[in-house]
């Protein structure tokens, strides 16, 4: 259009300002077609990013909705363990005290070595004292045997 405009001219002068009218509506055009690229190309990374946050976002949505659920319910688990626990220490309590009891009667607590040595020392002592007896009585045993076949000759 402009080349026929200014075509009909017929000097040097006009043909140089078509051309650089042509080279300036290039360059126009060229940073156009880029510029709107550019933005197509944005709306598309920003449609897209939407997307994802979107579904990321219904994802965590989804996520929290499931922990709550969960926590809710290890809560109650945790409750109810408690009072299980309570239940059971109560019946626990008598149990140890009684075993404590029993223990205490059956299992054989170790002497120590003064007195192991004590109890041996009183019954060295009570043998000693028993075979005195012994001695003194064998004597007057053989005494009285004695004396009884004194008394009777005819033997």
């Amino acid at each position: 259009v402009l080349a026929d405009y200014y075509g009909s001219d017929a000097g040097g002068a006009a043909a140089s300002i078509l051309g650089m009218l042509d080279v300036v509506e290039a360059d126009l055009s060229k940073s156009l077609a880029e510029l709107i690229a550019a933005e197509e190309s944005a709306v598309a990374a920003y449609r897209k990013e939407s997307t994802e946050n979107l579904i990321e976002k219904a994802s965590n949505e989804a996520d929290v909705k499931f922990k709550t659920k969960e926590a809710d319910e290890l809560d109650a688990a945790v409750s109810d363990a408690e009072a299980d626990k309570t239940g059971v220490q109560a019946e626990l309590d008598p149990v140890e005290k009684y075993l404590a009891v029993v223990e205490s009667r059956c299992i054989a607590k170790a002497e120590s070595y003064a007195e192991r040595s004590e109890r041996r020392k009183s019954e060295l002592a009570g043998l000693k004292e028993a075979l005195s007896i012994l001695e003194g009585q064998a004597v007057l045993l053989q005494q009285k045997a004695q004396m009884a076949l004194r008394r009777h000759p005819s033997a």
